[in-house]
């Protein structure tokens, strides 16, 4: 039976140097900011049954577990620099630990972020990280700074995670290899920290978030924080593959309040079209532009041709469920 101690040196501390001045093995590491940067700091938890189906592939888990962290710093155009790693465990099974540590560090690795610490204790399986990046003073790309006149930007695809969990519930029929690739989305979200990064270092973005809760739910925390409105193109949204194969109905429900995309929407002066276009090539990201930040309160969906949708659509809540 492996103790909590060997359960992380085995699993969880490497011999590599890394950003910290101290990492895993005392009460507490120590992390210092580079020379003139801020530290922008995020935590997320994923809970099973509530976040993840259980018996959920460990090295699948390991990368999401770290990936919606990442995203929140890319979010801000901060660049990941460490994280800590809290495990409520039903036992220390060695094959899950094996897994979901291996998924863990490959996206680690490739962002060069270092686990510096955490906690692990028996219980309902639960993971919270912690994850702290760096950025420029007055750098951060925040919610509060939408200003009218604005595009409306969004990253990637929308819809195909979505799309995967209507095929785990039955409220629709997939062919099994269309429900694989949309459940890549679900499973492996891709954090966009190097547009995060490039919209920072133009820069050109005003505001931005991370889409995990659904776009119009989502934007309208934009919308809240910089007292503005909004109109959204629901048809310019960029479906993801699977979901681009849909009817028109579902590709406009699971592109404006599906979850779990973890694309970027951000806000942009119209006189900034290029500079975006420019750090999407640079960060290889595509980008689609869909909407129009307004001074009149409120979020306005629209179709193609600008006649008004009334899809009766929400974004996610973690204590409802819906």
């Amino acid at each position: 039976m492996l103790s909590e101690f060997d359960l992380i040196k085995r699993y969880f501390k490497r011999d590599r140097q890394g950003r910290a001045t101290l990492g895993i093995g005392d009460d507490c590491a120590l992390l210092t900011p580079a020379p003139n940067r801020q530290l922008a700091i995020s935590t997320d938890m994923l809970v099973e049954d509530r976040h993840f189906f259980a018996g959920a592939d460990p090295v699948m888990l390991g990368h999401k577990a770290l990936a919606v962290n990442l995203s929140d710093l890319a979010a801000m155009g901060a660049r990941p620099v460490a994280f800590t790693l809290s495990l409520a465990l039903p036992q220390a099974d060695p094959a899950w630990l094996e897994g979901f540590s291996q998924g863990l560090f490959a996206l680690a690795d490739a962002h060069e972020c270092e686990l510096i610490g955490g906690d692990t204790t028996k219980g309902p399986l639960n993971i919270c990280i912690t994850v702290f990046g760096e950025l420029a003073p007055g750098h951060a790309l925040r919610r509060s700074a939408a200003r009218p006149g604005d595009d409306i930007w969004i990253s990637g695809t929308l819809g195909d995670a979505r799309l995967a969990l209507a095929g785990y519930w039955k409220e629709v029929e997939l062919f099994p290899s269309l429900q694989a690739q949309a459940a890549s989305r679900l499973h492996m979200p891709t954090p966009r920290v190097a547009l995060g990064l490039a919209l920072a270092a133009a820069p050109c973005a005003h505001a931005a978030l991370d889409i995990s809760d659904g776009l119009i739910g989502d934007l309208g925390h934009i919308l809240a924080a910089s007292s503005v409105g909004a109109t959204l193109d629901v048809d310019a949204l960029p479906a993801g593959p699977v979901l681009a194969r849909q009817g028109r109905d579902l590709r406009r429900r699971f592109t404006t309040a599906g979850g779990d995309d973890y694309e970027l929407c951000f806000t942009v002066p119209e006189g900034q079209r290029d500079a975006v276009l420019a750090a999407a090539v640079q960060a290889a990201t595509p980008v689609t532009r869909v909407g129009t930040i307004e001074a009149a309160p409120g979020l306005r969906l629209v179709d193609a041709h600008g006649a008004p949708l009334d899809l009766g659509l929400t974004g996610w809540d973690h204590f409802s469920g819906t």
